[in-house]
């Protein structure tokens, strides 16, 4: 049996656990507002006259008001000349200015009225009935329609280029954060291989999962969990129904967090029991893709490099060739923040620029069809010189959580 693996109750797991939240802070009012003064320098530069940012990830970014979206519209006006609007239903004015912290000035609608055609009219009082716009990615293409309808000689473009160049640069307090949530989840991910026994299933140990989570500090438990064994493994993203541990099993886990609305998001994948000569073989291929695609980050070098360098680790053992599978079916990590999956991306074709500070998974996940799957899955980000890692990858099959 592989180090760590099985031999724990769940009661006796949960009790090893304690809060480890302590010592790090949520982003502070000042850091929201030096994030508002940088948007609004990106829009002069592009002569940009406001931005739209609806309910998403980005408003909470950008402001500090958490909002979930729905049907009704909710965001704020960001416009160049540093000025700041709220827009929201009228029966939500009290819960949003309970929730909001930087404070401006809250324009109103009431359910029977057209929210697009208020925010018309924010427009013009803020002297904007021309020139160009920016709406938030994440605005549903109904408001967008409704909102480009009632603005006719205003030009209306995606503000995805300006937000992500933004986002993707993770200030020191944002590294500090993403880095205490990995380490949340990798104790849990310990805990969790601890409490295997033939007859578990894959949705108790997604149930102790969540509320390990809980007892590290995450106050949601989990904000995803996939636990698969056997033969599901091979599928990436799971199959539909649970499955039941068995002797000589084969096992991945892949989870997550929030902490203060950053997410961690790691994976681990090992035997219960002894692996097979073609299961070791395999896990090992799969480090060395994981450790390529790290080993190729350098500030100024294009994102697609990590997702090449994945990629050539594995066609060389006889994976592949692209995405053919035996190998890697999907691209070789993704942004993280905010939002789990968030731009830019380790893929083939992306072009973007490596930059100090930015942050990425490296889960160059190997596919054995019908047999078995291995990802390996830890976060990093760009340093001056290269790359550091959030949490330390699995060591080795015997020992995947570097016990010794």
């Amino acid at each position: 049996m592989a180090l760590g693996v099985g031999g724990s109750s769940i009661e006796v797991a949960l009790g090893k656990l304690s809060d480890m939240t302590g010592g790090v802070s949520p982003i502070s009012k000042q850091e929201y507002g030096a994030r508002l003064s940088k948007l609004q320098d990106e829009m002069k530069q592009a002569s940009v006259s406001a931005v739209f940012l609806h309910a998403s990830s980005s408003l909470y970014y950008f402001t500090g008001l958490r909002w979930n979206a729905s049907e009704r519209m909710v965001g704020a006006i960001v416009f160049a000349d540093g000025k700041l609007a709220y827009i929201a239903p009228f029966f939500e004015a009290d819960t949003l200015k309970d929730y909001w912290l930087i404070e401006a000035p809250l324009h109103l609608w009431q359910e029977h009225e057209v929210p697009s055609q208020l925010l018309r009219d924010v427009f013009v009082e803020h002297g904007v009935d021309s020139g160009k716009v920016l709406l938030d990615p994440a605005l549903p293409f109904r408001m967008a329609e409704a909102i480009v309808g009632a603005n006719k000689g205003i030009s209306f473009e995606s503000a995805h280029d300006v937000i992500d160049s933004i986002r993707s640069i993770k200030s020191e307090a944002e590294l500090s954060i993403i880095r205490r949530a990995h380490e949340m989840t990798l104790e849990v991910q310990r805990a969790a291989a601890s409490i295997l026994r033939p007859g578990i299933t894959t949705t108790e140990v997604a149930e102790f999962i969540n509320e390990a989570h809980q007892q590290v500090g995450a106050a949601g438990g989990s904000s995803f969990v996939i636990v698969l064994f056997g033969v599901a493994t091979s599928f990436p993203h799971g199959v539909k129904e649970p499955q039941i541990l068995k002797e000589e099993d084969w096992v991945l886990v892949d989870t997550g967090c929030l902490l203060f609305g950053y997410n961690s998001d790691i994976t681990r994948t090992y035997p219960f029991g002894d692996p097979t000569d073609r299961q070791r073989e395999a896990w090992d291929f799969e480090k060395s893709a994981q450790l390529a695609a790290f080993d190729a980050v350098k500030p100024g070098v294009a994102c697609e490099a990590a997702d090449l360098a994945a990629r050539a680790s594995l066609e060389s053992n006889g994976f592949g060739p692209g995405y053919e599978l035996p190998g890697l079916p999907h691209r070789a990590g993704h942004g993280c923040g905010l939002d789990i999956h968030e731009a830019p991306y380790l893929v083939k074709g992306e072009s973007t620029l490596l930059q100090e500070g930015m942050v990425f998974s490296s889960e160059p996940m190997l596919v054995l069809p019908d047999e078995f799957g291995v990802r390996l899955e830890d976060h990093f980000f760009v340093t001056k010189d290269g790359a550091e890692w959030f949490t330390e990858p699995s060591k080795s099959i015997d020992d995947p959580f570097d016990l010794v």
